[in-house]
């Protein structure tokens, strides 16, 4: 599964989640020339919420159709993995 965000003027992006315990130094993204961050990750099938943390501040994915409440007043993105999904490797 390709995670994507777009921040050139970030130092870091790091992806935290129920995936990875919401361990948000488990899964740092790579920038490219363009200033976008990314990841591949190979998730098993399933629902997963996450959130990136840009520079230290959790942040929402403007990207995602789907969110849910979390317990610190914001929302947290919601990805499904199909059991026919191909993913990828970080």
């Amino acid at each position: 599964m390709r995670f994507a965000f777009y921040a050139p003027e970030a130092r870091s992006v790091r992806l935290a989640g129920t995936f990875n315990n919401w361990q948000p130094e488990a899964n740092p993204l790579e920038k490219d020339a363009s200033g976008e961050w990314s990841a591949r990750l190979s998730l098993k099938s399933g629902r997963y919420e996450y959130r990136y943390v840009v520079d230290g501040v959790w942040t929402d994915d403007p990207q995602t159709p789907q969110s849910a409440a979390n317990p610190h007043g914001g929302r947290n993105a919601v990805i499904e993995v199909a059991l026919d999904d191909t993913t990828e490797l970080l």
